[in-house]
């Protein structure tokens, strides 16, 4: 069993894994109780070893692991690499770099929105991996023979899977597509977790100035109580309780302990009275202060447009073997719909030129979609005036 609880092999461990020019990596964590993810095993493979690094054994000094992990001649190898991005950046302040995200990969390279690692195993490997430890208290210790092998496992065909992406990104050129994407994911920006911006997660669920400004302050408040207790958001304030809260908006306790949602007897404790500071604070605002509140745009002219983009995006992601999510969102093509120069991904660099220029002509009439042998086809302007000539 490849386990390491010591710091000194750890840190032999590193020495040979930095040897090499890339390695794969992926965590085992909890969060259900915690705000912030707790690292329980951390897997690591070169193309010589795999091992597996028991995080919360006695003394244990990670810091080789983070040296390894902000080595810039190291290329680090993830699947689905936010999460695990995350549990590094709040631990050691560092972001792995330079990365490689296979599910990122995948999705340039045909295989669909988001597959999951043990798709990509059978798809590339041939191999089905068991998924009998997948749910398993990765903080109960000791760690049973079975959980470190299930854990291993999913570094040890993360090397074939890279192998397979990269060779086939090389081969067609693609490779540089990925950099926006890694760019997003290497960036401490992503990671941070400001509450001042925690109201963003409901951005969709307010109309009025009124309920946002007090929004922005319950959300704050929320954020900094769950951090500072460490403890999940919902154990501080319920989601649908917090957006109850924003759209009554109580002025005294009296009103706030009313609500349907408030947990009975909270508005006397000392959470009571700051939630209702907070509703004062988002009350007093002065409203020209507040982020633009994004109102609905699928309506009218602009909605039939989007659906007719939509139509096109499937295409394109069919004719190009581009995962129709990698390419343009649903907020891209109501942006395109309503503006030619929408400050969106969509419309530049290589997601403008296999997908962006075409939207924009389908927009202005100089692109059709037909259907041709069950599949969507694109003709252009000139195509359509010799068939109208035929």
């Amino acid at each position: 069993m490849s386990l390491i609880t010591t710091s000194r092999a750890l840190a032999e461990a590193c020495r040979r894994l930095s040897q090499h020019n890339f390695i794969t990596v992926d965590t085992e964590f909890l969060r259900e109780t915690t705000f912030w993810p707790k690292l329980c095993v951390v897997q690591i493979a070169s193309p010589e070893e795999a091992i597996a690094v028991d995080a919360l054994a006695e003394g244990l000094d990670l810091a080789p692991f983070f040296d390894l992990m902000a080595d810039p001649k190291l290329t680090k190898v993830f699947h689905a690499a936010r999460q695990d991005i995350e549990i590094i950046w709040n631990l050691a302040r560092l972001v792995p770099a330079p990365l490689f995200d296979t599910q990122v990969a995948a999705m340039v390279c045909g295989f669909g929105d988001q597959i999951s690692y043990g798709e990509l195993v059978q798809s590339i490997d041939k191999v089905t991996l068991d998924k009998s430890s997948r749910f398993t208290d990765w903080s109960r210790r000791p760690l049973s023979e079975a959980q470190v092998q299930y854990a291993i496992a999913d570094v040890t065909y993360l090397r074939d899977i890279y192998h397979y992406l990269r060779e086939k990104l090389e081969a067609t050129g693609r490779l540089a597509w990925l950099d926006d994407e890694m760019a997003l994911l290497t960036s401490s920006a992503t990671y941070e977790q400001n509450p001042e911006h925690a109201w963003e997660r409901f951005r969709n669920r307010v109309r009025r100035p009124r309920d946002l400004a007090v929004l922005i302050e319950l959300a704050a408040w929320r954020e900094t109580e769950a951090q500072s207790r460490d403890i999940p958001r919902g154990r501080v304030l319920k989601d649908d309780t917090l957006m109850e809260i924003v759209q009554a908006a109580p002025r005294t306790l009296e009103e706030l302990g009313n609500l349907r949602a408030f947990p009975r007897g909270m508005e006397r404790s000392r959470a009571g009275m700051e939630i209702l500071a907070a509703i004062h604070r988002g009350l007093a605002r002065d409203p020209k202060t507040l982020p633009k509140i994004e109102r609905e745009r699928r309506s009218g002219a602009g909605g039939a447009s989007v659906e007719l983009l939509k139509v096109l995006l499937r295409q394109v992601s069919e004719v190009h073997g581009v995962a129709s999510k990698m390419i343009a969102t649903v907020e891209d093509l109501e942006a395109i719909a309503l503006d030619d120069r929408a400050d969106v991904p969509a419309l530049s660099g290589w997601r403008r030129e296999i997908f962006g220029a075409r939207a924009l002509e389908l927009k202005h009439g100089k692109l059709a979609l037909t259907m041709e042998r069950g599949k969507v086809i694109a003709l252009e302007w000139r195509e359509m005036a010799e068939d109208t000539q035929r």
